[in-house]
């Protein structure tokens, strides 16, 4: 496995698959296909009342075919570093060497172990991050469902909200999906690990899940777990509403067996809101 800044070295197990080139030539053929299978059911069901269409990147569509990604480039490192380096991995010179690795796109650097008698990365091999974001690129993820607040719902000033989001396959996870380039197959897992709530009055509130449902028997008690007050009407905000947005952050961890290797990135969907919130009319 790939070792990268402040993470661990891990042998690197069998032959690495360099990528595909080009007829004629050592560089990595643009024109390569990508396979994308998707594994998470495709949730076509449409978001909530109160929320909007998806504002964040828009999922490229399985199947077509699609340009390679840039590669790695492994060098072998000269001087090796120590016996005692965690790079080694319990393995001496005489079972092959320490080779760093670059990835240009992704930023990813860091240095892994080669057997001797393996396929030395002596050409540029498929960056899987790369890879793995393709496969995320086809699941379709949205922006959270805003169930509430509801754009039909009235709400009071000094009154707790509950703040709650629908789970889907699509819009909360988890979601799985497969990905091949250059020979190199990587499954690629994402799960919403938390959503920031802009209340649309200048505060905001992040949640660790999707919120709880209020029900009728909660009385005035705030939510357990994602709730907000509002401290002012709307009513000089246009048309009366707070404009908001639950933006949500996805972690997607990624494996690619044939490298050994694997790691982790985040990527947000974002949906729009809208509170109408007024102050309670009392008569004398």
């Amino acid at each position: 496995m790939l070792r990268r800044a402040a993470a661990t070295a891990v042998v690197l197990a069998g032959v690495l698959t360099p990528a595909a080139h080009a007829d004629g030539g050592g560089g990595v053929c643009e024109g390569a296909g990508m396979d994308v299978t998707v594994y998470a059911s495709d949730d076509t069901a449409t978001p909530g009342s109160s929320g909007s269409a998806d504002t964040g990147p828009k999922p490229a569509r399985a199947g077509g075919k699609k340009p390679t990604p840039p590669p790695c480039t492994y060098t072998k490192l000269n001087p090796q570093p120590p016996k005692n380096n965690l790079g080694w991995e319990g393995h001496t010179a005489k079972d092959g060497a320490v080779y760093q690795v670059h990835c240009p796109d992704s930023g990813r650097v860091g240095i892994t172990f080669v057997p001797t008698g393996a396929a030395g990365p002596a050409a540029p091999t498929i960056d899987p991050e790369l890879v793995a974001r393709r496969a995320v690129d086809s699941m379709k993820l949205v922006g959270p469902k805003v169930a509430s607040p509801r754009a039909a719902g009235k709400y009071v000033v000094g009154m707790p909200m509950w703040m709650w989001a629908t789970r889907s396959t699509s819009s909360y996870g988890p979601a799985t999906a497969k990905a091949t380039a250059g020979g190199v197959t990587v499954t690629a897992t994402a799960k919403v690990s938390t959503i920031r709530w802009d209340m649309g009055d200048g505060t905001t509130v992040t949640c660790q899940g999707p919120g709880t449902p209020y029900t009728a028997d909660r009385g005035k008690s705030t939510s357990p777990d994602c709730g907000h007050r509002y401290v002012r009407s709307a009513a000089d905000q246009p048309d009366g509403r707070y404009k908001g947005t639950a933006t949500a952050t996805w972690t997607v961890t990624w494996t690619a067996p044939a490298l050994n290797d694997g790691g982790e990135f985040t990527e947000t969907r974002q949906t729009a809101f809208t509170a109408a919130v007024g102050e309670v009319q009392v008569l004398n």
